[in-house]
């Protein structure tokens, strides 16, 4: 027997060992001692991750359910895509707020870098979404989010909507359509400075594709894209996405072109207006590498339109939803509203004195729960988070569906309940847990604007008509199931609208 041969590979097998406690124990000082523990979370299969795991139909409902049993943050794979979870209010609201930075880029994903081709607002990062966040965040506040110009713009928009309304003369009709022309008109109105005929060909196909693309976004097979893009290429849903996209394109490139051929410096109409002055001055100083170019400006029309046209939209559709099944609740809002503003014009200001129709507004986007998955995040750089280490470039997702149901902070998350934002005398009262806007550095910038919208297109509709579920059908019948989207929205349903 051959015992030094022996003894030669003892020594090896020690002196590798020693190797790779050296290299760990210096690598370990060179972060700082810091740990490196990962979030926890189910093990996954070679390279379907935990894809058997997940109802890709409502992958927030299982994402929620993993919450419960690997904590607050948690690692899930999305076929071979490693996605790091954050759940609960105190979880979501340190990462987005205390770790803005760290957790403040978007996150990868196909179909919507298809979508953008790195140009826009919503889906980028780096200097281009600075710059073009800011510039919208500017523009928007010149043209009065949040204050009286754009308020006069919504009320405008809202006399068209009950109009459309009448017309039905309490019938039962799909009110889909019609909120989603008010709400695409108001966003219109900044974005070109006017808004449109909602019997207008182009206009009523750039706001069907818009959300027809939103719910497409969210489907399984798009989903599957996402996760195998080499092998799923083909997806039907996929190539009518961006069919969609070529088209919307081309609608946006012509409204442009009209709005840049009568372009006056002394008087500016919206943000198309602002951005292209903008751009000639750029062009002017000869400025090297300016986020001023077309693609820039396509696409963040684009983005303002389906952001501006979708969310606010689908909620508007479940308050009156909630209304029809509900009765007694809609019997106190317009008794409220009846007893503080009669038949005057509903305004802004008018919100301080309508606490219970307030907490409605709000208790509907809570229960609504429109944007579960929010859009993916993603870290910019390594980071240690509640004790876990999280490396740069890694997927989260902040699950908005675990903030507005988490358990620890509303009394009754799975009831729709306006005393959510009531104290016990009766006097509206804000919930830190209200994150349906999500938080930090990705919050939606249309914020302000989505929120008078909701207060005056819900006041205004609840003001001049009764709603309620059409003939045969019982409130109980009325089915509060979302439909399989990338956003929440309702159930297909008809109410009637009937003059009070």
């Amino acid at each position: 027997m051959d015992y030094s041969l022996d003894l030669f590979s003892l020594t090896s097998l020690l002196g590798t060992i020693a190797l790779i406690l050296l290299l760990y124990i210096i690598n370990n000082s060179l972060t700082g001692g810091e740990s490196r523990k990962e979030p926890p979370g189910p093990r996954p299969w070679p390279l379907l991750g935990n894809l058997l795991q997940l109802d890709l139909k409502r992958p927030f409902v299982t994402l929620h359910e993993m919450s419960k049993k690997y904590g607050s943050i948690f690692t899930v794979y999305f076929g071979p895509n490693k996605v790091v979870v954050l759940a609960g209010f105190k979880t979501v609201k340190e990462a987005l707020v205390g770790f803005a930075e760290e957790f403040g880029d978007r996150g990868p994903s196909k179909i919507f870098n298809d979508i953008s081709q790195g140009h826009g607002i919503i889906f980028t990062n780096g200097e281009t979404w600075k710059e073009m966040r800011r510039f919208a965040l500017t523009t928007l506040r010149d043209f009065g989010m949040g204050k009286r110009l754009a308020e006069d713009k919504i009320v405008e928009e809202c006399h068209y909507l009950i109009q459309e309304f009448e017309k039905h003369k309490g019938q039962p009709f799909d009110t889909t359509r019609p909120v989603n022309h008010a709400t695409s008109n108001i966003i219109s109105s900044i974005v070109y400075g006017s808004r449109f005929e909602y019997n207008d060909p182009r206009f009523k196909n750039m706001v069907a594709r818009a959300n027809e693309n939103i719910r497409l976004s969210g489907s399984v097979s798009v989903q599957l894209y996402n996760m195998f893009p080499r092998l799923c290429y083909w997806v039907k849903n996929r190539k009518k996405i961006l069919t969609n996209v070529a088209e919307t394109v081309n609608d946006v490139q012509n409204l442009i072109t009209n709005l840049k051929d009568t372009l006056n410096p002394e008087l500016c109409r919206g943000f198309v207006d602002c951005f292209l002055m903008r751009k000639r001055k750029t062009e002017d100083l000869h400025t090297l590498m300016t986020q001023y170019h077309e693609k820039n400006l396509i696409y963040s029309v684009t983005n303002l339109f389906a952001a501006g046209t979708d969310t606010t939209a689908a909620t508007v559709r479940w308050g009156l939803l909630l209304m029809a099944k509900y009765p007694d609740i809609q019997n106190q809002v317009q008794q409220e509203l009846d007893r503080e503003v009669g038949s005057c014009q509903i305004c802004a200001e008018d919100r301080k004195n309508l606490p219970y129709t307030d907490a409605v507004i709000h208790e509907t986007q809570r229960f609504a729960n429109i944007l579960p998955l929010s859009i993916p995040h993603k870290t910019s750089k390594d980071v240690t988070f509640q004790g876990y280490f999280i490396k740069k470039d890694t997927l989260v997702i902040p699950l908005l569906a675990s903030v507005l149901y988490d358990e620890n902070e509303w009394e009754n998350p799975h009831i729709f309940n306006p005393s959510h934002f009531l104290d016990k005398d009766g006097k509206f009262i804000k919930r830190e847990a209200f994150l349906p806007f999500s938080a930090g550095r990705r919050a939606c910038l249309g914020e302000g604007l989505a929120k008078m919208e909701l207060f005056l297109i819900f006041t205004s509709l609840l003001q001049r008509f009764r709603f309620s579920p059409a003939p045969g059908v019982r409130e109980e019948d009325l089915l509060l199931t979302p439909s399989v989207g990338f956003t929440l929205t309702t159930s297909p349903h008809e109410l009637c609208a009937t003059i009070r």
